[in-house]
């Protein structure tokens, strides 16, 4: 097995690192990188106008890692009066730690679909629903609040940017190196990953190695892209992928 890791930095080298110390060939090639988002200055007002009963959404550990220095440097600590939904136990986490407070998420994947799931989620009528995420996106956990009658608004706390690549390049280089094993944790960069390479990179190698993938949705995309060997890792941290590479 020799592993091609497509997550964003940091995460993609410490993957990397870990599998190398566990003996296996591994390289990071990360398709998107982070810029801090145009909504940060906002944050503090908009999180100090919220009720008790009101809900935050944090919706990916970047959030955390643009939005509390955000919050430190306007001087504000994060709220205890809202409720807390992270997407997923790692983002959880990574709040959790930041702030002391306590936060709910899906025990079962770490998606959209999941987090909607979650009982409490089903009477949020008249409620305010602040997410609080990067540019774009997916916009089913805010039309399925919508639709169960809470107030939705919208933190851009980061910006993803497709990092720019010289496809015919990567193509010779990674199948040089025996890569047959692909890491994709988002549709966005399952899609940038299959239209990277010319066709015939694609055709007689991307598309024939084994793709690792965070959720079931990402599984039927891939699968309606070409791929044949797909797995679906029990999470979207760097723990659940390290255990379906071993």
């Amino acid at each position: 097995m020799t592993i091609l890791v497509t997550r964003p930095e940091p995460a993609a080298s410490q993957l990397v690192t870990r599998l190398q110390a566990a003996g296996k060939l591994a390289w990071s090639l990360p398709l998107i990188e982070f810029a801090p988002g145009g909504d940060l200055p906002h944050l503090a007002q908009q999180l100090q106008a919220l009720k008790p009963g009101d809900l935050v959404f944090l919706l990916s550990q970047q959030v955390i890692f643009h939005a509390h220095p955000a919050m430190q440097h306007a001087g504000a600590a994060w709220p205890t009066i809202p409720d807390y939904y992270a997407i997923g136990r790692s983002t959880a986490l990574a709040f959790h730690t930041v702030s002391n407070l306590p936060v709910e998420y899906p025990q079962a994947e770490e998606t959209s679909e999941e987090l909607v799931r979650l009982g409490r989620l089903h009477n949020v009528a008249g409620k305010r629903a602040l997410l609080l995420r990067g540019n774009g996106g997916r916009t089913l956990i805010a039309d399925t609040l919508s639709e169960r009658g809470a107030n939705v608004s919208f933190i851009e706390c980061y910006q993803r940017r497709a990092k720019q690549y010289d496809g015919a390049f990567e193509g010779h280089r990674w199948r040089n190196r025996g890569i047959d094993t692909l890491v994709v944790s988002s549709g966005e960069m399952l899609q940038q990953l299959y239209s990277l390479f010319p066709t015939v990179d694609r055709e007689e190698w991307l598309l024939h190695c084994r793709l690792l993938v965070v959720s079931e949705r990402l599984a039927t995309l891939a699968a309606g892209l070409g791929w044949q060997n797909i797995t679906v890792a029990d999470g979207a941290d760097n723990d659940a992928l390290l255990r379906a590479l071993r």
